[in-house]
Parts: structure tokens; C-alpha cells; sequence
């Protein structure tokens, strides 16, 4: 597959994941009377992972984030010389995704932007978890995330599930991280919402890319000596 074909699938790819995800926050979480609440949310971001992988697993793989690339780097799976363009292409397609969910939340009287579902610690926590705690929960659960990929798509894996322990993988990650700092795992999708709400949102950002690299990189190094790759 070209790479034009590649990068151009994981543009439209994390488009959705954060336009579904964040947009299931941004749009419906905040009326209770829907309630989908913290477990509402968890569920649009591992479906709306789990319908893009099946959508263009065979294009690009679906890595939709920046930190999954680097964890299959690592672990020797993604070739170095896709990662920066694989990585350009996601956080573009995360900001058009916030860009256009802001469009449309914008339309409704007196909206706000407030966090606009961005990732944060100290006193931007939903439960006023600490930096720390924000930091560790992030590293921690995007390596058990890459750990899953990098299991579910082993040659020796039973084929055509991989996307569903993907996507519920995804499920359960965010209902154990949301609460600490609205769970990122994912760099690209904590730009994208980090562009619209602008202020502590950028400020923070550093943290939701450092962790989830941090978490990915780990990954891809204790995963082929769990599986014994050699």
C-alpha cells in the first residue's frame, strides 16, 4: 500500500475516533438526563477504535495515535521511516475533528468551550487527581493498550478478533482513566481538543504526549520478551 494511501487513512481514522469519542463527551455528556455519563464515553472511543480498525486496519493498520506507532516501532512491527509522516497525519486529523465538533457544538446558545473534553491534572482533573497520578495512569494504561495490540495482532493470535480486544481494551482503559485526567493514551486526540480550549489545556498538553510515548515505547520492549521473539 502507498504511503499516500496509508497516512490519508489514518487522517480520516482519528478524525473519528476523537470526533466520536470527544464528541460523545462534549455533546452528550453534558446533559445528564441522556446518561451516558463516564461509562458513555468509555464506550464511544473503544467503538468508535473498534469500527476503524475493521474500517482501515488493512490500509494503514490503524495506529490512529501517535503513541501506538511508536510502541509498534519498538517492538519492530512499523517501519521508522513511516512514523513522522504516520504521526503528521494524526494530529492533523485529531484537530479537524475538534475543529468541527467546535462548529457544531458552537451552535447552540450559550455554549461555551470550557475544557472541552481536554486532558488534565491538579485542579483540570475530573477527580482532582495530581500530576503524578495523572502521569503514572497515563504510562501504565497506554502500555497495557500497546500490549494489547501487539498481542491481539500476533501472527500466532487467533485471526479477525484483533479489533474487538482493541476496542474493548479501549472500553475498559478509559473507564479506569477518565476519572484521573479525562484519559488520553493517545497524544494526537489530546492536541486536537488541546487547540480549541487553548489556555491550561496547552499548557498541560506536554504530559499527554510524553506518557502515552513513554507507555507505547515500553510496550513494544516487554511484549516481544513476554512472547518470546527474541
Amino acid at each position: 500500500m502507498a504511503l499516500g494511501n496509508k497516512v490519508a487513512a489514518e487522517f480520516v481514522g482519528t478524525f473519528w475516533l476523537v470526533f466520536g469519542g470527544c464528541g460523545s463527551a462534549v455533546l452528550a455528556a453534558a446533559f445528564p438526563e441522556l446518561g451516558i455519563g463516564f461509562v458513555g464515553v468509555s464506550l464511544a472511543f473503544g467503538l468508535s477504535l473498534l469500527t476503524m480498525v475493521y474500517a482501515i486496519g488493512h490500509i494503514s493498520g490503524c495506529h490512529i495515535n501517535p503513541a501506538v506507532s511508536v510502541g509498534l516501532l519498538v517492538g519492530r512491527r512499523f517501519p521508522a521511516s513511516e512514523l513522522v509522516p504516520y504521526i503528521i497525519a494524526q494530529v492533523l486529523g485529531a484537530i479537524a475533528a475538534a475543529g468541527v465538533l467546535y462548529v457544531i457544538a458552537s451552535g447552540k446558545a450559550g455554549f461555551e468551550v470550557g475544557g472541552f473534553a481536554s486532558n488534565g491534572y491538579g485542579e483540570h482533573s475530573p477527580g482532582g487527581y495530581s500530576m503524578t497520578a495523572a502521569l503514572l495512569a497515563e504510562i501504565v494504561l497506554t502500555f497495557i493498550f500497546l500490549f494489547i495490540i501487539l498481542g491481539a495482532t500476533d501472527k500466532r493470535a487467533p485471526t479477525g478478533i484483533a479489533p474487538i480486544a482493541i476496542g474493548l481494551g479501549l472500553i475498559v482503559i478509559h473507564l479506569v482513566g477518565i476519572p484521573v485526567d479525562n484519559l488520553s493514551v493517545n497524544p494526537a486526540r489530546s492536541t486536537g481538543t488541546a487547540v480549541v480550549a487553548g489556555g491550561w489545556a496547552l499548557e498541560q498538553l506536554w504530559l499527554f504526549w510524553v506518557a502515552p510515548i513513554v507507555g507505547g515505547a515500553l510496550a513494544g520492549v516487554v511484549y516481544p520478551m513476554v512472547a518470546g521473539d527474541g
